[in-house]
């Protein structure tokens, strides 16, 4: 199978260092009050704007301060680095496909990525970054899985024939998700994939 994965938030926490130096932005570089947070119910990944209420322009002021940052502290999920390097060597192909942000000036989003990647040892065939429209990376690669945290982009893949996966995260943990699959862990996904695969070649035969 070629498997697409996210990175933030359904590879690596990427919301703990996102809330961490947003508040450090929010309250000492806007010096706005402290921010009651209504986690839960954010459909895509776009979640900064909506816990904070900042416009775009202020999103990105934060991201040329500290989008570095963020990136550098962000650790694998729990199971992440297991579960994914067994993927491969059951003969999966693994290509990640996210929409970091590659326009930050000093930030050199690819390099962190892969070095992150490689230190925490997550294999990968391929790394993708700045897809915004994940639907033509994965069409053109051929994705059969793709796990994400955003159900916005997970219910578009879903109407071309992926089987979708929606990692839980503080951000979606309160959303309906439909019929689109949702799991708790690395573990319940490969759980899941080996019983549909197995499940498959059975029907082949």
């Amino acid at each position: 199978m070629k498997i697409g994965i996210d990175i933030d938030d359904t590879t690596v926490n990427t919301v703990n260092p996102m809330i961490k130096y947003g508040k450090i932005f929010n309250e000492e570089v806007l010096k706005r009050p402290p921010v009651e947070f209504n986690f839960g119910e954010i459909k895509d990944r776009y979640y900064m704007n909506k816990l904070f209420g900042w416009t775009e322009e202020t999103k990105f002021e934060f991201f040329n301060m500290y989008y570095k940052n963020v990136l550098e502290d962000c650790e694998p999920l729990p199971g992440a680095s297991k579960v994914i390097t067994q993927l491969k060597e059951d003969g999966d192909e693994i290509i990640f496909i996210s929409a970091r942000i590659t326009t930050i000036k000093g930030c050199d989003a690819r390099k962190i990525t892969i070095d992150s990647f490689n230190k925490n040892g997550i294999p990968f065939d391929k790394v993708i970054i700045g897809a915004y429209d994940k639907l033509e990376y994965c069409l053109e690669h051929g994705i059969d899985v793709f796990v994400d945290d955003s159900l916005e982009v997970l219910q578009e893949l879903s109407k071309h024939g992926i089987r979708c996966y929606l990692m839980t995260s503080q951000i979606n943990s309160k959303l309906d998700t439909g019929d689109i699959t949702r799991v708790h862990s690395w573990e319940e996904i490969y759980k899941d994939l080996k019983e549909v695969t197995y499940d498959t070649r059975l029907l082949e035969k």
